[in-house]
C-alpha cells in the first residue's frame, strides 16, 4: 500500500503552516469536516481514516460518528486494544449509542477478549432488539467465552430477524472452524455465499474450508476468481502446509483471517 494518502492526510490535518506564530500561541479550534470531505476519507484505506477520524475525534470529542468511525479504522488495523478505547470514550460521553455499544463489542472479541464485549452487546440487544447485529455478535462473543448454547440462541435469532444473512451465517462458519468442524462451516458457509449480498470475505471463507478438507481444486477456483495473482498464491500457500503445520483450530481460523486483512 503506497503511504500517501496517509501522508497527505496527515498533512491536511495537522493544518501545517509556516506562520512563525504557531510555537508561541495555541491553534484555534478547527471546525468538523464537512459532509463531502468525511465521505471522501470513508473511501480510503483504514490508515488514512484512523488518522482523519482521530482529528475529528480530536476536533470535537463528542462527535459520536468520529469516534466510531475511529474504533472502526483501528480495528481494521489489527490495533484492537486502542479500538476498544476509541469506542468506549464514545460510550462515555453518549452511553447508548448503538453503533459504539457493538464496535466497542467487535474490539473485544478481535483482541481474544469477548468476556468484556457480552456486556456492551447484550446492552446494544436489549435497547435494539429488532436488530440483529447485535445477535450476530453476540454469538461470536458467546463463542469465545465457551457459552456454546447461548451463541446458537443468538445466531438462531439473528436469521430469524435477517434470514440467510450472509454475515451471520458466515459468523457461525467461522465458529465451525474455529472447533474444528470444517464440513458443519463448509455448510453455512455454501448458505451464505449464494445469498446476493455475500462479499468476498464470504467466499474466500468458503475456500477456507473447503481446503482445509483437501478439496483444494474448488478452493481454487474461487480464491483464483476472488483475488489477484499474488494473493490467490499465498492463500493457496497458507492452504497447502495448514495440513502439516499443526496449528490449532482456532489458531488456524485466526491466522487465515489475519491473511484475508479482516
Amino acid at each position: 500500500m503506497s503511504p500517501m494518502p496517509a501522508l497527505l492526510a496527515t498533512a491536511a490535518l495537522l493544518g501545517l503552516s509556516a506562520g512563525p506564530s504557531l510555537a508561541a500561541d495555541p491553534a484555534p479550534a478547527r471546525a468538523p469536516a464537512s459532509p463531502e470531505a468525511r465521505a471522501a476519507y470513508e473511501r480510503m484505506d483504514a490508515l488514512s481514516r484512523s488518522v482523519f477520524w482521530a482529528s475529528e475525534q480530536q476536533a470535537n470529542p463528542s462527535d459520536p460518528v468520529a469516534g466510531v468511525k475511529l474504533a472502526q479504522a483501528l480495528r481494521e488495523l489489527g490495533r484492537y486494544d486502542q479500538a476498544a478505547e476509541a469506542a468506549q470514550a464514545t460510550l462515555t460521553v453518549q452511553p447508548a449509542n448503538l453503533d459504539a455499544l457493538l464496535e466497542l463489542g467487535r474490539a473485544h472479541i478481535a483482541r481474544g477478549q469477548a468476556f468484556y464485549g457480552v456486556a456492551p452487546l447484550e446492552k446494544a440487544r436489549d435497547q435494539a432488539p429488532r436488530d440483529w447485529r447485535a445477535y450476530s455478535l453476540l454469538g461470536v462473543a458467546y463463542e469465545q467465552v465457551r457459552r456454546f448454547d447461548d451463541a446458537q440462541a443468538a445466531w438462531s435469532q439473528a436469521l430469524a430477524l435477517s434470514p440467510d444473512n450472509p454475515d451471520v451465517l458466515t459468523n457461525a462458519a467461522t465458529a465451525a472452524l474455529t472447533r474444528g468442524d470444517a464440513p458443519g462451516a463448509e455448510a453455512l458457509l455454501r448458505r451464505a455465499a449464494a445469498q446476493p449480498t455475500a462479499s468476498a470475505k464470504v467466499r474466500q471463507t468458503l475456500a477456507m474450508s473447503l481446503g482445509l478438507q483437501g478439496k483444494m481444486g474448488e478452493a481454487e477456483q474461487i480464491l483464483r476468481r476472488e483475488l489477484p495473482p499474488e494473493q490467490a498464491e499465498r492463500n493457496l500457500e497458507w492452504l497447502r502446509t495448514r495440513g502439516t503445520a499443526g496449528a490449532a483450530p482456532s489458531e488456524t481460523a485466526r491466522t487465515w483471517g489475519s491473511l484475508q486483512g479482516g
